[in-house]
């Protein structure tokens, strides 16, 4: 099949493709990559909110092509970028953009550049053995919880489109084949600095480091010691990110370093999910048979990563070794407190606690012991705790637990707690419903709209679920059955990458 190179479009008015900034680093740094034309492109979902952020305007049906890696614009050099990476606590030397193509950048109304990918749209040659394809599950898996993760306020790549190719995949079974276009500031990776400094390449991972401060951290270019700045701004990202993970009871899965992105925004969504009943040791990953990356582990793993990045960073910290390894050594360190920081402020905001009290750590941590008790559902234990701040309604928090009469000591000490706020219990409850969602991506929707599209050809699921999904904190009346956890059998425990 011929590609074809679009020179004008009528569907989608002014819009082309900026070569990334990316492609103008050394040739080492990347492959060119095109994509594989397919059979019988046809788009499936489509973003028009995040569409109209990159001045795509007009009707989408033009762009079957173009997301599917069949047609290309003016401005698009598609490349894979090299990474390397610590998979499952393994290292990997060389891994790379093994079905991922880097097509170029879009130029949003706000002036800021975004990186346009396809994923799935065929072999690169980072690929190995790989067919370079993805199935049309977790292409909605990625589309679905990447927009859930925006729609929450938490950084995030995002999901433009989800495009069929009109041609099978073969992973257990037949699939159909799908290729997604996400969208992000940047995909450089933790695991990316980690295929220069494995080789020794020292002035690859300084024209990486200078390519990241240069574009994302421009205040550090003047600084007396930039690349301590860059991995201190890596730290309190990270931070900032696991902290607010757990605030919300996702589980990315998979917290490899090449899946780690240096600016901290959630990238690579393959077997992750929203808890339902709180329990830290929780996994989702089929292939996460010791729990590496179940939830409770996500700080320490954090910390984990961090120092990995460390140690790529070393040689520009500064050039007397000792001192380096005692300065990074310093700055993981300081990963904890920041991350504690950040976590209890979001946890108290939960409960409705502006102010600081000496017992507040222990009223949080001591909810958290009674869900995992009482098999509470994350979700709406703290959305339905909005609802008792008056204490005239706390059938519907305490009937999430167990033994619904356990709970009452805890909210006796909480509603005394709530008098040291000094504000309106009308302002404190509609406070908590800004930060505690009513709708999260349960697990059994996204398996039934996944089912439907893939076994009927039905849509509409994944169509419905996006747009409730997108205004998490509303109480949406008319989609209340989406505020449910699953039932028992209602669910699939066990989620997969879909390489």
């Amino acid at each position: 099949m011929r590609r074809r190179v679009v020179s004008k479009m009528n569907s989608i008015s002014q819009f082309s493709l900026l070569e990334s900034a990316y492609s103008q680093l050394p040739e080492r740094f990347f492959r060119p990559a095109k994509p594989t034309p397919v059979g019988r492109p046809a788009m499936v979902l489509w973003n028009p909110a995040l569409a109209e952020e990159l001045g795509l305007n007009g009707d989408p049906s033009g762009l079957a092509a173009l997301l599917s890696g069949n047609d290309t614009l003016p401005g698009s050099k598609p490349l894979a970028t090299a990474y390397a990476g610590h998979q499952f606590g393994h290292f990997v030397p060389q891994l790379g953009d093994g079905r991922a193509i880097l097509l170029g950048e879009a130029m949003s109304r706000q002036g800021m550049r975004y990186e346009i990918q396809l994923k799935g749209a065929g072999r690169t040659p980072f690929s190995r053995n790989g067919d370079g394809r993805s199935s049309l599950g977790p292409v909605i898996r990625e589309y679905l919880a990447s927009e859930a993760m925006h729609a929450l306020g938490i950084p995030t790549t995002r999901a433009l489109a989800a495009t069929l190719t009109g041609e099978a995949v073969y992973r257990e079974r037949a699939l159909p084949g799908a290729v997604f276009t996400r969208v992000a500031r940047s995909h450089i990776r933790v695991g990316t600095f980690q295929y220069f400094a494995s080789r020794g390449d020292i002035a690859g991972v300084r024209t990486l480091a200078d390519h990241v401060i240069g574009r994302f951290f421009p205040d550090l270019v003047s600084a007396e010691h930039p690349y301590r700045g860059l991995l201190l701004a890596a730290r309190d990202a990270q931070a900032e990110l696991v902290a607010r993970w757990m605030q919300v009871g996702f589980i990315h899965g998979v917290m490899n370093t090449d899946n780690m992105s240096i600016l901290g925004d959630t990238i690579d969504y393959g077997p992750c999910a929203f808890m339902d009943a709180y329990d830290p040791a929780t996994v989702y990953s089929a292939i996460d048979e010791r729990g590496r990356y179940a939830y409770a582990n996500q700080p320490s793993i954090a910390t984990w990563n961090l120092a990995r990045l460390a140690e790529t960073l070393l040689d520009l910290i500064d050039p007397d070794a000792e001192k380096a390894v005692a300065w990074a050594e310093e700055a993981v360190r300081g990963f904890a407190p920041i991350y504690q920081l950040h976590w209890l402020r979001g946890m108290k905001a939960k409960i409705g606690l502006n102010a600081d009290r000496p017992e507040d750590p222990g009223l949080v941590e001591e909810l958290l012991e009674l869900m995992h008790k009482g098999a509470a559902d994350f979700t709406l234990t703290y959305r339905n705790l909005a609802m008792t701040v008056d204490g005239q309604s706390d059938v519907a928090f305490s009937e999430l637990f167990r033994e619904p009469r356990g709970v009452a000591p805890w909210l006796a000490r909480w509603r005394e707690r709530l008098g040291w706020e000094g504000r309106r219990q009308a302002d404190i409850g509609s406070g908590m419903q800004r930060v505690n969602p009513a709708f999260i991506l349960r697990n059994h929707r996204v398996e039934r709209a996944i089912d439907a599209a893939v076994d009927e050809g039905d849509f509409s699921k994944a169509v419905e679920l996006h747009q409730v999904l997108a205004n998490p904190f509303d109480d949406q009346a008319e989609y209340a059955a989406y505020r449910e956890p699953p039932r028992p059998g209602d669910w699939q425990c066990k989620t997969f990458c879909g390489t």
